[in-house]
């Protein structure tokens, strides 16, 4: 099963990212707290290198906090810094314009000793469904962009004002052209990342999702499905019978999928 996925609008987001850098201060990186190091899309990243960055560890709730907070301090640097965050959450805008106006601060204060108060310009960017969008309606106070729980709702660069002299740029989320970590592509479709259509074998990618779960989170699973954890054990408990010997697998392997992605499977982070 070979997983790859970028649509002909994420090769175009990718060059209008690229444009709008040169007039960008600092770079909002929205990284999936379930899967933040698998979050990272090495296009993005050979595009801001010199950028100060301020990397978003959003949907935070449904995280395991302790690994997080262990990836989170690699990303601490002399230009960059990081946030933990819920972007559903009021008031989590808060935090991220402090930190935007810290890492905005040489040129706040050139401008402020020449009488002037400077606009900082910011780019939001990241894989698609990492809650970018969420994020900018929250930060903004109300909704001014499309948001949806699924992957490439976000089609086109849009700048909005947020106030206290900060605008920002959203965009549409991306990948990169061949997904070569097989492991890392698996990571992205688990929590949503990537098109749930197309994969044909839903019921193969169910089943290496409980392999994945069962070296790190086990009791997560064995919580919620008890000890047995074949999709055909599981289907059993849940009723999802088609007859007398044929269970629904498909139905089955969605609702494993669901459970995880909807928090039900308590907190995670595949890495």
């Amino acid at each position: 099963m070979k997983i790859n996925w970028f649509p002909g609008h994420m090769k175009k987001a990718l060059r209008e990212i690229s444009s709008q850098l040169k007039n960008v201060d600092v770079v909002l990186y929205v990284l999936d707290s379930r899967a933040p190091l698998s979050s990272i899309n090495p296009s993005l990243n050979r595009l801001i290198q010199g950028k100060s960055i301020l990397y978003v560890f959003n949907k935070y709730d449904l995280s395991d906090k302790a690994r997080v907070k262990e990836i989170a301090l690699n990303f601490k640097k002399e230009n960059s810094d990081f946030v933990y965050i819920n972007s559903t959450s009021s008031g989590s805008s808060k935090s991220i314009k402090a930190k935007i106006l810290n890492l905005s601060k040489t040129k706040l204060e050139k401008a402020k000793q020449k009488g002037l108060k400077a606009v900082v310009r910011v780019i939001v960017i990241g894989i698609p469904n990492s809650g970018k969008s969420t994020l900018v309606n929250n930060l903004c106070g109300k909704a001014k962009a499309t948001v949806g729980n699924k992957p490439g709702v976000t089609k086109m660069v849009k700048w909005l004002n947020i106030g206290d002299n900060i605008e920002v740029c959203d965009t549409p989320g991306t990948l990169y052209p061949n997904l070569e970590n097989q492991l890392v592509a698996k990571k992205l479709l688990f929590i949503g990342s990537i098109k749930d259509e197309i994969i044909v074998d839903k019921v193969e990618l169910a089943q290496e999702f409980i392999t994945l779960m069962q070296a790190k989170y086990n009791n997560n699973l064995t919580s919620r499905y008890g000890e047995d954890l074949t999709l055909e054990a599981i289907a059993k408990k849940r009723g999802y019978i088609l007859s007398k010997e044929e269970y629904d697998l498909e139905r089955t392997a969605q609702a494993v999928l669901d459970d995880f992605r909807k928090g039900k499977l308590g907190e995670i982070t595949l890495d």
